[in-house]
């Protein structure tokens, strides 16, 4: 990993607005920011513009890699599906605004988990990336952020059967560890689907016993071998950037500055 495909994502830290946010990632050493898109959203609904938010982000040498916000319905009623699809589509064109980057998703379920269920998720997925094939804009599917696409291999199927080229994977550590993706099954043929990775740390605790969020720590600190993950991951040729993402209660204690600054520091470590 190198220090120009680190990044942050706005979770990790609580802030007044997206003022403070920025000032405490570039104080910090980031120079990629990964959004929760309400963040950018709730400060522009006094009137401010697209254009107000990248004149914050170029007077600190931050770059929008991409954001998240909400899962994409598949099995939903047609009414709710159409609102939700209309939600990612404005969200894309927002990060296509400013600069390009990946939008993160989850999915729903059906009420019977199958395999055929998978090829309706691919369909949507496909159906959304064939109306922003004119933006700079790829979708990530996190496995583990959806009550059927629960691993890493089950993500990649869907992957597979989208076969469009801005529908990937997003890989994160955390739902690494706590679902049956295996370090074995990072290869060539899984790691070229990986669109973006979130970073982090896991508890010394038993992967089925722990919570994929409130259990991380900084990277470094806990016990996952993470130099093998990126190792394996550069090695079958994943280049993109890493974003710690943090939901943890003692940063979120902090003032926005300090818990960047402590985001920064523990990633900085895996850099060469």
């Amino acid at each position: 990993m190198k220090e120009s495909q680190v990044a942050i994502n706005s979770v990790s830290t609580r802030h007044a607005d997206l003022v403070e946010a920025l000032d405490a990632y570039a104080g910090a050493g980031f120079q990629n920011v990964e959004f929760v898109l309400p963040h950018i959203k709730e400060w522009m609904k006094d009137g401010r513009s697209v254009e107000d938010v990248k004149k914050l982000l170029a007077e600190r040498n931050l770059r929008c890699i991409g954001g998240f916000e909400a899962g994409v319905e598949c099995f939903s009623s047609p009414e709710s599906q159409a609102k939700n699809h209309a939600l990612h589509l404005e969200n894309a064109r927002l990060i296509h605004d400013l600069g390009g980057g990946t939008l993160v998703v989850g999915t729903d379920g059906p009420p019977q988990p199958s395999l055929e269920a998978l090829d309706v998720i691919a369909a949507t997925l496909k159906t959304l990336a064939s109306q922003i094939e004119d933006l700079q804009v790829n979708i990530a599917l996190e496995f583990n952020w959806s009550p059927i696409v629960r691993s890493l291999k089950s993500a990649v199927l869907v992957a597979e059967k989208t076969h469009h080229p801005q529908v990937g994977v997003l890989f994160d550590p955390a739902h690494f560890y706590v679902t049956c993706t295996k370090m074995e099954q990072l290869t060539p043929n899984t790691v070229r689907w990986i669109k973006h990775c979130h970073f982090n740390d896991m508890r010394d605790k038993p992967g089925d016993l722990s919570n994929c969020n409130s259990d991380r720590v900084l990277p470094g600190t806990g016990m996952l071998d993470l130099c093998e993950l990126i190792s394996r991951l550069e090695w079958y040729g994943y280049n993109g950037y890493f974003s710690i993402e943090m939901f943890n209660e003692e940063l979120w204690q902090l003032p926005a500055k300090r818990a960047a600054a402590k985001c920064y520091g523990s990633m900085i470590q895996f850099c060469r």
